[in-house]
């Protein structure tokens, strides 16, 4: 299993891109304009006491904090699905896991739908954080044999025995 940590989730949606996506949903044209207007030429400053830095405009992500954020993140990432049937692509707005049946030693199908969700995300803007994204192997076989960490970008995905995934903490033995 591959827990994904995306950098910055919210903050990389581009607008266009999501209400592009939202119209081959067949979202109504109205509500795509809304969201469009909604995420861009937002205005922002920063104040440290009394001190306020200068504005700036926002044309990328969904606010920090707003109801609608993780839902948007949804849609954006509605179109992230597995390829093959015994790999699955397991998403709660930002938290995703993808999860492979790995058989006969054979981690091919596996790494290469890592890879796809790599490219995948190059391809929707949005950046994995490899020093946080884990990995947890989950073998119940009698001779258990070794599993080569994930290459992600030229960064090697850390092998952990357990990790926590919306707030359940899970261990390799599934306890």
């Amino acid at each position: 299993m591959l827990f994904i940590d995306f950098g910055s989730a919210f903050n990389k949606i581009i607008p266009q891109r999501l209400t592009e996506k939202l119209s081959l949903l067949g979202i109504n044209t109205s509500l795509c304009k809304w969201i469009l207007v909604f995420l861009t030429g937002r205005s922002q400053s920063v104040r440290i006491g009394n001190s306020t830095s200068s504005t700036t405009t926002l044309n990328t992500g969904a606010p920090q904090g707003c109801v609608l954020s993780p839902l948007l993140f949804t849609l954006l990432t509605h179109d992230c699905a597995a390829m093959l049937s015994f790999n699955h692509i397991i998403k709660f707005a930002d938290d995703t896991t993808v999860v492979g049946l790995i058989s006969k030693n054979d981690e091919s199908a596996y790494r290469e739908e890592v890879q796809r969700l790599t490219a995948w995300c190059k391809d929707n803007n949005l950046s994995l954080n490899v020093e946080k994204t884990k990995e947890m192997v989950v073998d119940f076989r009698r001779a258990q044999s070794d599993h080569c960490p994930l290459n992600i970008d030229g960064s090697n995905v850390e092998i952990v025995k357990s990790t926590k995934f919306l707030g359940v903490h899970l261990a390799e033995d599934l306890t």
